[in-house]
């Protein structure tokens, strides 16, 4: 009889939703499995609903959404085997501060799971304050999908960022930097894969509205990947997705030297970490001038998530943790 596995998360559209649990879902029953999703956030029904669910489940695996006591008891009290799994620093505040009402939330969700996945070796730390039982899983995608042949413009020097709106501050504080790298670098145009655009920052932008089946074209048909971040408990809970999107893609990348980004890429080998504003200038103007160092780069990056955060390879060390519930 194959074992059913009960994901529960706010919705599809969530990105901790699609990496951590949909695109596992071919692998889970190919090994056997019969996973399935469940919505927990849209109010009375959608929490029956749940609860409901995850009576019949042998596993369930709620994706970083932590619950008011009462109803993490009922949660509890409805699964066989309950696993947390995170991808964000959700125990402090978006700007890195303390914040007691979510740490409290997630020390009582820690503490009810039978284990916890956590994205990086920072939540991972974290966890073990609450938990004896967890497992560092970190975030991946699918390398083949990136894998993409596109031309490259021959007359600009394109930089690239992806994201949303919610992380649009990050590129906007890099501005000052990017501006001054514009004026040293005229080809230079920034590309911004998301949902907003940057006019009149100092450098030339290409604003493109993100998809999900294009993105990886996008990508490709870029010079450089640059992942500027903060370096403050929030930041520091992010799992390194963009920079492993830029690296599947063939992309030397230029990121701020923290967080998740400085244990995936190796300085001087898939790219450069930055610490100040003329390391970055120097960085992006170093691989600007060398077409064959952004290549070898480029490959090293690739080879890299190939070989440890393609969703093959994480799958690996995935199911064991999840078989051995049983």
């Amino acid at each position: 009889m194959s074992v059913r596995l009960l994901f529960v998360s706010k919705g599809e559209d969530s990105a901790s939703t699609r990496y951590r649990a949909l695109q596992f879902f071919p692998l889970w029953r190919k090994a056997g499995f019969e996973p399935a999703h469940v919505t927990a956030s849209g109010g009375f029904r959608a929490t029956l609903d749940m609860l409901r669910q995850a009576r019949r489940a042998d596993v369930v695996i709620v994706l970083r959404k932590t619950f008011p006591a009462a109803l993490l008891w009922l949660l509890r009290r409805a699964s066989r085997r309950l696993v947390f799994d995170f991808d964000d620093a959700i125990f402090c505040n978006t700007d890195g501060t303390p914040s007691r009402t979510r740490m409290t939330r997630f020390a009582a969700m820690a503490r009810a799971c039978d284990h916890v996945l956590a994205g990086n070796a920072f939540l991972a730390g974290h966890a073990a304050a609450f938990s004896p039982a967890v497992t560092l899983v970190p975030t991946c995608l699918d390398a083949a999908r990136y894998r993409v042949v596109a031309d490259k413009p021959a007359d600009s020097l394109d930089l690239v960022w992806i994201g949303s709106h919610s992380t649009r501050k990050y590129l906007a504080e890099a501005m000052p930097w990017l501006a001054a790298a514009a004026r040293r670098l005229p080809q230079l145009r920034l590309k911004i894969v998301a949902d907003f655009d940057l006019p009149g920052c100092g450098v030339t932008t290409l604003p493109v509205v993100w998809r999900a089946e294009s993105e990886a074209q996008e990508l490709a048909a870029s010079h450089i990947g640059i992942a500027p971040m903060r370096d403050d408990d929030w930041s520091r809970g992010k799992c390194a997705l963009k920079v492993l999107q830029y690296m599947a893609a063939g992309l030397p990348v230029v990121s701020s030297k923290a967080g998740a980004n400085a244990e995936v890429i190796a300085d001087g080998e898939h790219g450069f970490l930055a610490a100040t504003s003329e390391e970055w200038g120097e960085r992006i103007a170093q691989l600007a001038g060398d077409a064959e160092l952004r290549r070898r780069m480029g490959e090293a990056g690739r080879r890299r998530v190939e070989t440890d955060y393609s969703i093959e390879a994480v799958f690996e060390r995935l199911q064991p943790v999840i078989t051995g519930l049983g």
